[in-house]
C-alpha cells in the first residue's frame, strides 16, 4: 500500500512540477541580523526592570510599555529571520517605528545637561542604527533570500507564488 502511495506522490510531483522542500536556511547575514535583533529585544528586559524600579509610577508605566512593545517586535523579527521565515517584515517595520519614537521621546523628555547628552548618545549609538536595520529588513527586496511571503512573490512567472500545498514549492 505504501508503495502505491509513493508512486502516486511521484506522479503528482512530476505532473504538477512541484518538489518537496526542506526547511529554508537563512543566509549568514540574516542569521547575524536575527541574532542582533533577538539579543536587543532580550537586552531590553533588564532595562525595563531598571526603569520600573527607578522612575515614578506613571512614567515607569509609559516607558516600560513602550520598551515592552519594542522588545516584542525586535524578538519577533529576530526569531523570524533566524527561522528563515519571510514574515519578519511586519515586526521589523513595527520595531523601526517604535525605536524612532523612543529616541524622539527620550530626547524630548530629557532634562538639559547630562540627561540630554545620554539620550543623544543612546539615540545615535543604539536606537537609530537598530531602526535603520529594521527598516531595511522591512522594505528589503522580495527576491533577497529569506523566503518572500507568499513563496515566489517576487517572480513574474504566471502561476509561481501560488501556495499549492504545505511544504512544496514550484520547480524553477
Amino acid at each position: 500500500m505504501s508503495l502505491i502511495a509513493f508512486e502516486h506522490r511521484a506522479r503528482v510531483f512530476s505532473e504538477t512540477g512541484l518538489v518537496p522542500t526542506g526547511p529554508a536556511r537563512p543566509s549568514r547575514a540574516h542569521r547575524r541580523q536575527g541574532r542582533l535583533l533577538k539579543g536587543a529585544g532580550l537586552a531590553l528586559l533588564p532595562w525595563m526592570g531598571h526603569l520600573a524600579a527607578t522612575l515614578p509610577t506613571t512614567e515607569a508605566v509609559a516607558w516600560v510599555t513602550l520598551d515592552s512593545f519594542e522588545a516584542l517586535a525586535l524578538t519577533a523579527a529576530g526569531t523570524s529571520l533566524l527561522r528563515a521565515d519571510g514574515r519578519h517584515r511586519f515586526p521589523a517595520a513595527v520595531a523601526a517605528v517604535l525605536l524612532v519614537a523612543d529616541a524622539c521621546a527620550d530626547l524630548a523628555t530629557a532634562a538639559p545637561g547630562q540627561e540630554t547628552a545620554l539620550a543623544l548618545a543612546m539615540a545615535a549609538a543604539v536606537e537609530i542604527p537598530l531602526a535603520v536595520l529594521c527598516a531595511t529588513l522591512a522594505v528589503g527586496s522580495r527576491e533577497s533570500g529569506v523566503g518572500s511571503w507568499p513563496p515566489g512573490a517576487g517572480s513574474q512567472e504566471p502561476g509561481v507564488g501560488r501556495r499549492v500545498g504545505r511544504g512544496f514549492r514550484p520547480v524553477t
